[in-house]
Formats: C-alpha cells, structure tokens, sequence
C-alpha cells in the first residue's frame, strides 16, 4: 500500500457521488485523480476513455496482461485497447481492486439473485443514464467491461469468480495519475444484494488535482 502526500484542501474539484448515482468528468493529462470510500466496502464501478477517442476506451484484458496480475493496486497501468497507458494508480490504501466482476445489470440481478430484482437499478442502467447526459454520441456499445474499485472478487483455483465482503474501510482511497486526458464514467454501485457493499450502498468522494 502506498500513502499519498496530497492535501485534499488542495484539490482543484472535489464531489461526493451518492450512492446508486453516476458521475462522468474529463481529467487532463498530468492531473492526479483520486477515489474515496467514505463509510467502507462500498463498490466503484469505473471506466476510462481517451477524452479525445471515446473508442479507445479501459481494456481489461490488456491491464491484466501487461502487469501480469489479476488485480490492481499501486504501480498498475490501466491500458487502452489501443495499447495506450490511459492512467497510472500512482497510490492506494486499500491494496487491491476488481477488474474482472463487471458491473451489475437487471438481467445479471435476476440470474444471480431472484426474477423479482429485474427492476433493481444497476450500475449498467447508471452508466447509460451518465452517456446520454452527457450526449456526445456515445452509445451502450461504449461500455465495455469496467474497474470495480473497493470490490473484493477472489478467483477460486477452478478459475471461478466469487463475491465477498469488502476489504475496504472508512477513508481508504485509490489514487491515479492521467498519463493522457481521460473521460472517467462512474456508477458508484447500488447493488442492495451484494457483500462487495455490506449490503449497504453508501457514498463516495472524487478529488481532482492540478499536474505538478
């Protein structure tokens, strides 16, 4: 874990997303963007885009492969499908972070859970709502598979995925330096059966500050 030397007095922007709600803001080049789990365990459905090609976008599976690990924490590089480091996890104080659960959907709460969660919000339903205020042409084609920051997934040694309870806490962060500028796409996730969120969905903060 590393500890950031960022005064949030400082910051340049500052925003709490409550739960269940989308966030979408365009972070420049050499700007240092940080996540906050105000009250634990409280799953952040991410993605990132090269703000000037919304179509190369977060790829899961060229982070994955580049750092050789299936988690991410300090020092990842969160690459693009176009091969581009889009930002760097530069310091983290919770240790480790989802890329591969995806984001909840009403169609994934009825297999997973029961029939009667198809009208459930999901960070899908979030996402698209985020795109279309936005309205700068993107579609639900645009959102691939996402970052679950805070979410614990362990994967089982028969290659399954399984959803636990968070290891996060109050104030933990995850902090990324923009090594391009970058469209972030939040849905801070308002999933009521999940242990990944204590069953509890809850705040958090974004910070945004100037590059040194």
């Amino acid at each position: 874990m590393i500890v950031s030397t960022l005064d949030p007095n400082l910051a340049k922007y500052s925003a709490e997303i409550p739960a269940g709600e989308p966030w979408i803001h365009e972070v420049k080049a050499g700007e240092t963007f940080r996540i906050v789990d105000l009250h634990g365990n409280q799953a952040v459905d991410t993605l990132f885009y090269n703000a000037h090609d919304y179509s190369d976008r977060y790829s899961a599976q060229d982070t994955i492969r580049a750092q050789a690990n299936l988690y991410l924490t300090a020092g990842t590089k969160l690459m693009s499908t176009g091969g581009n480091v889009l930002l760097t996890i530069v310091a983290d104080t919770c240790g480790r972070h989802d890329t591969l659960g995806g984001a909840c959907a009403n169609e994934s709460n009825m297999v997973r859970y029961d029939i009667a969660k198809r009208h459930m919000h999901a960070c899908r339903s979030s996402f698209l709502k985020a795109i279309t205020d936005w309205d700068h042409g993107m579609t639900k084609r645009d959102i691939p598979n996402n970052i679950n920051f805070f979410m614990n997934v362990p994967v089982t040694p028969e290659g399954k995925l399984t959803f636990e309870d968070g290891i996060s806490e109050s104030g933990k962060y995850v902090e990324m330096r923009a090594e391009m500028d970058v469209l972030v796409l939040i849905s801070n996730c308002p999933q009521l059966n999940n242990p990944c969120n204590a069953y509890n969905p809850t705040p958090v903060q974004v910070l945004v500050w100037d590059a040194d």
